[in-house]
């Protein structure tokens, strides 16, 4: 696939690649899309800026250090495995690079404003939307990309949607250790001020290469994929599932899910009704009404929303805007049984337990061996051997065979800080001191250990 090249090579400055390369005149079209210059209107990690200042990077600048990733193993694969017959040896087919670099700039195009919460709410499906964004004759990204060929918008939904038929260009932008998972670990890192993602990207691609079944990784590289991995897996409890982070989400979760009650109930006041938001509560919304929400507009929305009589949606507004999270407790399959008596103390103490309690439960499996029989079956890393056979990594390093196949992660139960309030304070009740009897050490009691 063919596309004119740019009569000078552009390049954007960034903090995590330095320069990001931009040669094909399509990708560059691609970047001046209303489509993709929404997504610098949408912060990469939701509302983990309220834990992690920094972390004011966005769904723009993730995209393009993902694409810039993906053109790095482009030239790697055919600089040093170039193919001979169109690809029927297991080489590359250079022939594939424009799909793949289309694929990993546009990959989270169709996420929506504070992506996942408002995903859960609404009940959207972000990756549904990529395929109409990139399909769609009427957006300009579908323009742009119709442009090189009327078959390939949905050449490029294919390669996201995992089902274009070479297995290179799909786990190059989605995989177990893809262009995308190694630009937000480096990103997220950077931004949040921590090292736990850091890990060696040069060594990485260094040791990348493609086989007829996708791509493996040379035995030299690998303990730079076991760095990635376990700093994945420290991101992941560190940064990704911070508990504070979770309860500002449980917060936006809660204002959102408010304002569809009231909204549905018919007592949405005229003056501070989110009409940006109409289609949504109708559960009717068309691509256009998606793409015109962004994390700025629903932050306008609940400033409006501070001044709203109702006073559960002003106060949900007040806590998310001005960053006063709800505590939290971790619980295990025992102590669960004590969250319904625990919802109903803080109810007692005044506050709707619908919006002022939840339970978040955040797990992740830091590596996985392939089994066909998942419901989304993971491609494992393959360390391709001398004599070209394959050895599924977990098998040949004791430190990600010991991590392999483990989830790691808590369930937590969310509640107003005032349920922790000291004996001296004015708001010390007999109620909230029943509520506290069942957490120690920011743990939820066994019913068990607190009977005896």
């Amino acid at each position: 696939m063919n596309s004119p090249m740019l009569p000078r090579e552009k390049v954007f400055r960034d903090p995590v690649h330095n320069y990001i390369h931009v040669q094909h005149q399509v990708i560059l079209d691609l970047i001046n899309t209303p489509e993709m210059q929404r997504l610098r209107r949408i912060h990469q990690l939701g509302v983990s800026n309220l834990v992690f200042q920094g972390a004011e990077h966005t769904r723009f600048t993730h995209s393009l250090g993902v694409y810039e990733i993906a053109r790095k193993i482009c030239d790697n694969f055919q600089q040093n495995y170039p193919t001979k017959n169109g690809g029927a040896d297991g080489l590359w087919d250079d022939n594939e690079r424009l799909i793949a670099l289309c694929a990993a700039l546009l990959h989270d195009i169709g996420h929506g404003a504070y992506s996942h919460t408002f995903e859960h709410i609404f009940g959207t499906d972000h990756e549904a939307i990529t395929r109409q964004i990139l399909t769609d004759p009427d957006t300009g990204v579908g323009k742009v990309l119709r442009g090189v060929s009327p078959k390939f918008p949905e050449q490029v939904a294919s390669v996201i949607d995992h089902s274009y038929p070479n297995q290179q260009v799909v786990q190059m932008i989605s995989s177990q250790i893809d262009a995308d998972r190694m630009d937000y670990l480096l990103r997220d890192a950077y931004n949040t001020g921590t090292n736990y993602g850091l890990f060696d990207l040069t060594r990485i691609l260094r040791v990348m290469r493609p086989y007829a079944g996708g791509i493996a990784f040379e035995p030299s590289g690998m303990h730079a994929v076991e760095d990635y991995i376990v700093s994945r897996f420290q991101m992941y409890q560190q940064i990704y599932f911070h508990p504070v982070s979770r309860s500002m989400e449980v917060i936006l979760t809660n204002l959102l899910g408010r304002a569809k009650e009231l909204f549905e109930a018919g007592d949405f006041d005229d003056h501070y009704n989110p009409r940006l938001l109409d289609p949504f509560f109708n559960h009717n919304f068309t691509l256009r009404d998606y793409l015109m929400l962004d994390d700025g507009v629903l932050n306008t929305y609940f400033h409006y929303w501070l001044d709203y009589p109702d006073p559960i949606l002003s106060d949900l507004a007040d806590r998310f805007l001005n960053r006063r999270p709800f505590k939290s407790a971790t619980f295990t399959t025992a102590s669960k049984d004590l969250l319904p008596k625990m919802a109903a103390l803080v109810e007692q103490s005044g506050f709707d337990s619908r919006y002022y309690t939840a339970t978040d439960s955040s797990f992740d499996l830091p590596y996985d061996q392939y089994d066909p029989t998942s419901a989304t079956p993971k491609t494992q890393i393959e360390i391709m051997q001398l004599d070209d056979t394959l050895e599924e990594l977990s098998t040949l390093s004791p430190l990600v065979g010991a991590i392999t196949g483990k989830v790691t992660g808590d369930n937590r139960f969310y509640f107003p800080k005032q349920m922790l309030a000291k004996p001296d304070a004015p708001e010390y009740t007999p109620v909230i001191a029943e509520f506290q009897r069942y957490i120690l050490n920011d743990e939820i009691i066994d019913p068990q250990i607190l009977s005896r």
